[in-house]
């Protein structure tokens, strides 16, 4: 972009993007819109798979997490199909919520499920977490949650195309809800990869464990300034919710995902509930 914008104009443009299958989502500030095009033009120069450029015009929002996306170049759509650690996932990037962003973390995850066990996903999206976990791990089966009915058809989709029938299952609804009726006390280990809603769902996430204890991956935003660490600080809030709720725990690892802005984190916990 340095040949075509000049200093003044390149300091508006955001240099982060997501690449999800051949979809590019670009942020763009007020300052940036009339730059757009040339945005557009450059990312589809250079990554020559990229057939779409779309724009992020709203921050994520809503129970679904979604985002407005406007079309800015290449072809008018939003539904495309996602390679990653070898499985496909098919979406629509305007009706889901899909970030490639947390690759490492979802293969992270599925290395450490042992052989045989019984995996809760109270928040599956498209199915990545879960997928992945079922292609790489001797995992027995995957509960899948998702409160967004298109998330779920994607889900049922992305089964097909992974060939992962009967090992990940597809939930429709609230995962409080799903938890409490259909699997208390059935998983060896519980996905939570929706920091938003992940301290008040964690009572429901111990529901599922089974009586005998197990794993709860749980992911969060935190604050944290120059001289604080959002892990701690994450840490902290946890073991007080654990503490009130009577529960033996211990917290062996914690990490920092990604950034998310200014003096924001991404989070990721890995609590083990002992009876």
């Amino acid at each position: 972009m340095a040949e075509t914008l000049s200093p003044g104009e390149l300091q508006f443009v955001c240099n982060s993007y997501d690449i999800v299958g051949d979809i590019a989502i670009i942020r763009v500030s007020e300052e940036a819109r009339m730059f757009c095009k040339a945005v557009a033009e450059a990312i589809m120069a250079v990554h020559k798979n990229v057939k779409t450029v779309l724009a992020q015009m709203s921050p994520v929002l809503g129970d679904f997490r979604l985002r407005k996306l406007e079309h800015v170049a290449g072809e008018n759509k939003t539904a495309t199909v996602h390679r990653e650690s070898k499985c496909l996932f098919s979406v629509d990037v305007e009706k889901c919520y899909f970030s490639p962003r947390l690759f490492f973390e979802r293969m992270r995850v599925a290395r450490l499920v042992e052989n045989g066990e019984v995996v809760v996903n109270m928040f599956s999206g498209v199915g990545c977490f879960s997928i992945i976990t079922a292609k790489h791990s001797s995992a027995q089966k995957v509960y899948s949650i998702d409160v967004n009915r298109s998330a779920i058809q994607y889900l049922k989709e992305n089964v097909r195309l992974n060939r992962v029938y009967g090992k990940v299952i597809p939930l429709l609804g609230d995962a409080k809800e799903v938890v409490e009726t259909k699997l208390c006390h059935v998983a060896d280990r519980v996905l939570m990869p929706l920091p938003e809603k992940a301290l008040e769902y964690l009572p429901y996430a111990l529901l599922a464990l089974k009586k005998t204890g197990g794993w709860i991956h749980f992911y969060y935003f935190e604050h944290a300034k120059k001289n604080e660490n959002p892990v701690e600080k994450v840490k902290a809030k946890v073991a007080e919710k654990l503490e009130n709720l009577g529960v033996v725990f211990e917290i062996p690892y914690g990490r920092v995902v990604r950034t998310t802005g200014p003096n924001w984190y991404q989070t990721v916990l890995d609590i083990r509930a002992v009876p």
